[in-house]
């Protein structure tokens, strides 16, 4: 006997949608300010503090009192009382106005970053949270984690060098790989070079750069560059990127003659009536993602064509190896093919 009432799941459908609303609405859902609240602890607020001085620190720019209070969503009052209690615990100085960070302190920063960065490297390797998620959730992880618990996670992750946007991982004796290359505007026209690191501050910028699908470790060749816009070519498409955000990309270039070769595209580029050899995976594609589609067959010199096209736009269905299989364009971006 069928019990399936359609006003009871309409019911529960609007209950978890109000929950959910509950839970995660701008500024006042329970999330946010279970977060909010989180960060008011005083340790919480020393940490971020440090994190942000070896910042700036890092990029050579000097801050002071002002700066700091405007780029930390922490009350005042209890920003000052920090960078008192910080001062008798020789983690930061005054130099006339500037904040500086003391040995001890710069040690303490990276310890933070270490967290942070090795927490972004686990859930693009590891888990299947979007990248826009990485950053928010790191911050918060980066509070929690010992020093010895972050070893553990460096050991599993095979102690990588650099998290997913190309920042370096300090070592556990505080040590920071050097990131080569230099910032997009910089590159002159017929330029040619490989992405090395994309920032992921400001969000808004970010957030552009994660639209135009614009991947780490791909190479890119410069096709215009002025005051205006820059323009490049990138695995079989153009990207046209206003300065600001181009600069934001960091990329180093190849001084050797190599071709960015116009047949080289993306998987989610193909169409209907065309064929064409997988030439690999971009390096976008991590951890289990990238497993899963090499097990399903797009492995280099594989032959792939559209199976069916959905007309609400996707998932599409490809052919490969005598088998569809339904990929999402987020999904077909980070695989680079060659039409026949």
């Amino acid at each position: 006997m069928n019990n399936y009432n359609p006003l009871v799941a309409l019911a529960v459908f609007f209950f978890i949608v109000g929950l959910m609303y509950l839970i995660f609405r701008p500024v006042k859902g329970w999330f946010w300010l279970l977060k909010k609240h989180m960060k008011s602890n005083e340790k919480v607020i020393i940490e971020d503090i440090l994190k942000q001085l070896y910042h700036f620190e890092d990029s050579d720019n000097k801050v002071d009192m002002k700066t700091l209070v405007q780029v930390l969503d922490f009350n005042h009052g209890r920003i000052v009382e920090a960078i008192n209690k910080m001062t008798i615990n020789d983690l930061i100085y005054f130099d006339s106005d500037i904040l500086k960070l003391t040995e001890n302190g710069r040690d303490y920063a990276l310890r933070i970053v270490r967290v942070h960065r090795l927490w972004e490297r686990y859930l693009a390797d590891k888990t299947g949270f979007h990248k826009t998620e990485w950053h928010d959730r790191a911050e918060m992880m980066e509070h929690k984690l010992s020093h010895d618990d972050a070893d553990v996670l460096s050991a599993k992750l095979g102690n990588p060098k650099f998290d997913p946007h190309g920042d370096p991982i300090p070592t556990k004796s505080g040590k920071v790989a050097e990131v080569t290359g230099v910032e997009l505007p910089l590159l002159p026209v017929g330029a040619v070079g490989r992405i090395t690191h994309i920032e992921d501050e400001p969000d808004v910028i970010y957030k552009q750069i994660l639209a135009e699908n614009i991947h780490m470790g791909s190479l890119i060749k410069v096709i215009e560059n002025n005051s205006t816009r820059i323009v490049f070519r990138s695995e079989g498409e153009t990207f046209k990127l206003a300065p600001i955000v181009a600069a934001n990309l960091t990329v180093a270039k190849i001084e050797k003659a190599v071709a960015v070769e116009d047949d080289v595209a993306r998987l989610s580029s193909l169409e209907a009536h065309e064929t064409a050899k997988i030439i690999g995976i971009s390096r976008e594609s991590r951890g289990e993602s990238r497993r899963r589609l090499l097990d399903l067959g797009f492995v280099k010199g594989a032959t792939v064509s559209i199976d069916l096209v959905n007309p609400l736009g996707q998932p599409n269905a490809y052919l490969i190896k005598g088998t569809s299989i339904a990929l999402r364009n987020d999904q077909a971006v980070k695989i680079l093919i060659k039409k026949d």
